[in-house]
C-alpha cells in the first residue's frame, strides 16, 4: 500500500496529477487524513478568541471524518487538561455564542460532530478529547470496575483492563475509537449467548453504554448561572439520556462495570455460500446457517463482497485454553491483508476512482474475497486464539475507507435467520437489477452482526435505567425480542447511485420490520435518512421514523433531558437541531 502511495503523491506520471487519482490516495492513506494541529499567532488568537481562558491553548485544525465526506478547514481548537478545563471552555463559548463540538478519533460516518459545509469562520470551537482525557484507574476489583477519561481509546482500555485479567464480551472492531465517541453512539461488537451459555458478572450482550456505572458531564446549572461538572449515577433518570447522547452532551468521564477477561478463539472460513448462509428458515438448504453458528458460539460476523457469493466468515467462541489448531495472538490487528490494503485492490480502487469505471465492482469485489481467502491462509490467521482483546480488535485506520449505512433490526433470537434471509435476498435481487441496467451502486461489502440487548440488569447496579437512545434499547411491550441483527452496507464515497439504492434497502427495512414481528432503528454513526441523492436528508426518516422506533415518550424524555442539561445549545449543531426535537 505505502508504495502505490508515494507513487501517487511523488511521480510526475499523468495519472498522479488526476485529482480523482489523489483522492485514491486520500482514501488508502491514514496519513493524508491525520489531522495536524496548527498553532495559532497569539495575537490573532487573542483577537478572534477574547478571553478564551488562560490555562487552555486554541490551536488551527482541521475536521475530517472517517471517510473524509465531511470535512472542515482551519476551525479553532484546543485540547484540555482536565475536566475543569473543559469547564473553563464551554462557559466561555457559551457566554460568546460559540457551540463546543468534542472530537475524539472521528471515526465516523454521520454529521453528529461537525455538518457538512462547517466554514472556518464559523463560532464552532472543537474539544479535542485524546491528547489528554485519558486517565485510567480501577476503581474496585469485586465487582470490578474502571474510572476511565472519555478521550482513551478502545485499544489502551482494553489493555489496560487485560493486564488486570478482565474484560468485555464484545467491543467494536476499531481500537482508535475514543471511549466517549463510543459511549455516544451505543457502540457495540458481535455477542449473543451460545446455546447454554450463562452471561458472566460485569459483563453485558448490549453496547458499551450499558456497562456504565456513572458518569461525569459540563451540564448546566441553574443556581449558579452557569456550566458546571456533575456526576449522574446509573440510577438517576438523568443519566439515561446521556449514556447514549449523539454528541448533544460532553461527557468527560465515566466509570464502567468490567468482568473477568476470557480467552477468544475467532475461527474465519469462506468456504459456506451465501446461499446456505443465509438461507430462509426451513428452506432445506443446509445446516451451516448464521442462526446456527450463532447458537454454537453467540458470537458471528459475516463480511459478504459485493458480486461474490462465499462470505467472509468469523466466529468467536470461549475457549479457556487454546485448541491444538489455533495460533496462539499476542496482540490485535491480526488481518494485515485487511489493515494494508493489497496493491491488486488498490490498484482496482484506483482505476475506479480515477476513470469512473464503476463497472469493475464484480471485479473488485471477487478480487476483495480472494485476497481475503488466501491472507487468512498465508498469515495463519484462519483460527486464531488469545485474551478477547486481540481477537476483537481488527480494524486500524490503515484499512481501506469506505462509506457505510447502518441499521439494526430488534427481534427474538428464533427470528435472527429469518431477518437475515428476507434482506440478503431483498439485497441480492436490487444490486442484480441494478447491474442490468449498467449501474453499480455497491463496491464493498454487507457485514452483519448480531447482538444482544441493553437489559439494565447486566450493569449490577440497583434501579439502573436503560440508554435511552441506544439501538439496542429494549422496546416496552415486546419481551420476546432479545436480539439485534446489524446490517451494515458499505461502498466507497462518490459511488454513483449509491444513495438511491442504499434509499431503497432502508425502505425496505422501515416498511418490513415497523414494530409488527420486528423493529428497524438507524445505527447514529452510519449512514441513514437517505434521498436519492444524499443520506441524512429524508425528512420523514428523520422527523417520523426514527423518533417513532423509540417512542414518542421514550424520545421526549431524552430530548427533554437533554435541552434541560444544555437549556443554550452550546453542544448542538443543525443536524441535532433537526434530529433532537
Amino acid at each position: 500500500m505505502t508504495d502505490h502511495l508515494a507513487r501517487s503523491e511523488g511521480s510526475d506520471t499523468p495519472e498522479d496529477d488526476d485529482s480523482a487519482w489523489t483522492r485514491r490516495g486520500f482514501l488508502l492513506g491514514a496519513a493524508s487524513l491525520a489531522l495536524v494541529a496548527i498553532a495559532a499567532d497569539p495575537a490573532v488568537a487573542a483577537a478572534e478568541l477574547p478571553d478564551f481562558p488562560a490555562a487552555v491553548t486554541p490551536y488551527r485544525s482541521g475536521y475530517r471524518n472517517w471517510v473524509g465526506e465531511i470535512t472542515a478547514d482551519g476551525l479553532w481548537a484546543c485540547a484540555p487538561a482536565d475536566p475543569g478545563q473543559v469547564v473553563a471552555v464551554v462557559n466561555w463559548a457559551w457566554l460568546h455564542g460559540w457551540t463546543v463540538r468534542a472530537r475524539g478519533s472521528a471515526h465516523g460516518w454521520s454529521p453528529l460532530t461537525i455538518t457538512a459545509g462547517t466554514e472556518s469562520d464559523a463560532p464552532v470551537l472543537i474539544v479535542d478529547t485524546a491528547p489528554r482525557l485519558t486517565g485510567l484507574a480501577l476503581e474496585s476489583s469485586g465487582p470490578a470496575a474502571v474510572r476511565a477519561g472519555t478521550g482513551v481509546t478502545l485499544e489502551a482500555l482494553l489493555t489496560y483492563l487485560e493486564q488486570r485479567g478482565l474484560g468485555v464480551t464484545a467491543a467494536p472492531a476499531p481500537g482508535d475509537l475514543t471511549l466517549g465517541g463510543a459511549l455516544a453512539v451505543d457502540a457495540h461488537g458481535t455477542a449473543v449467548p451460545a446455546t447454554g451459555e450463562t452471561r458472566l458478572p460485569g459483563h453485558t450482550y448490549g453496547s458499551l453504554s450499558n456497562l456504565v456505572l456513572s458518569l461525569t458531564a459540563v451540564v448546566w446549572d441553574e443556581g449558579s448561572g452557569a456550566y458546571v461538572l456533575r456526576t449522574f449515577h446509573r440510577d438517576e433518570a438523568d443519566c439515561a439520556a446521556l449514556l447514549t447522547h449523539l454528541g448533544r452532551s460532553l461527557v468527560v468521564e465515566v466509570v464502567l462495570r468490567v468482568g473477568a477477561n476470557s480467552n477468544l478463539r475467532c475461527v474465519s472460513r469462506t468456504d459456506i455460500p451465501a446461499a446456505e448462509l443465509f438461507a430462509a428458515p426451513g428452506s432445506g438448504s443446509g445446516g451451516r446457517t448464521f442462526a446456527s453458528f450463532l447458537d454454537e458460539a453467540g458470537r458471528v460476523e459475516t463480511i459478504w463482497f459485493a458480486f461474490t457469493e462465499f462470505p467472509w466468515l468469523k466466529v468467536w467462541s470461549v475457549a479457556p485454553t487454546r485448541p491444538l489448531t489455533s495460533r496462539r495472538v499476542t496482540s490485535p490487528y491480526n488481518y494485515p491483508f485487511s489493515d494494508n490494503v493489497p496493491t491488486l485492490v488498490a490498484d482496482l480502487v484506483g482505476r475506479i476512482l480515477s476513470d469512473g469505471a464503476w463497472y469493475l465492482a464484480p471485479v473488485l469485489g471477487n478480487a476483495q474475497l480472494d485476497v481475503a481467502a488466501l491472507g487468512l491462509v498465508t498469515t495463519l490467521s484462519a483460527d486464531i486464539w488469545g485474551p478477547s482483546k486481540n481477537t476483537l480488535l481488527y480494524v486500524r485506520p490503515t484499512t481501506l475507507r469506505v462509506t457505510a449505512n447502518g441499521y439494526a433490526v430488534l427481534t427474538s433470537r428464533a427470528q435472527v435467520q429469518r431477518v437475515i434471509a428476507e434482506f440478503t435476498a431483498f439485497y441480492r435481487e436490487r444490486l442484480a437489477a441494478y447491474a442490468a441496467s449498467g449501474r453499480f451502486p455497491v463496491n464493498g461489502t454487507v457485514e452483519i452482526r448480531a447482538t444482544g440487548l441493553d437489559r439494565p440488569g447486566d450493569s449490577d447496579s440497583a434501579g439502573a435505567h436503560a440508554p435511552l437512545l441506544s439501538a439496542l434499547r429494549p422496546v416496552d411491550g415486546h419481551p420476546e425480542w432479545d436480539t439485534a441483527v446489524w446490517l451494515d452496507v458499505l461502498t466507497l464515497p462518490g459511488t454513483p447511485y449509491a444513495e438511491a439504492f442504499f434509499r431503497e434497502l432502508e425502505q425496505f427495512l422501515l416498511g418490513t420490520y415497523d414494530g409488527g414481528h420486528a423493529l428497524t432503528r438507524v445505527e447514529w454513526s452510519k449512514g441513514w435518512g437517505y434521498t436519492d441523492s444524499a443520506g441524512w436528508s429524508d425528512e420523514e426518516v428523520i422527523g417520523t421514523a426514527v423518533p417513532a422506533s423509540y417512542g414518542d415518550a421514550v424520545w421526549q424524555e431524552a430530548v427533554g433531558t437533554l435541552d434541560r442539561l444544555d437549556p443554550h445549545g452550546v453542544f448542538g449543531n443543525a443536524f441535532l437541531d433537526r434530529l433532537l426535537r
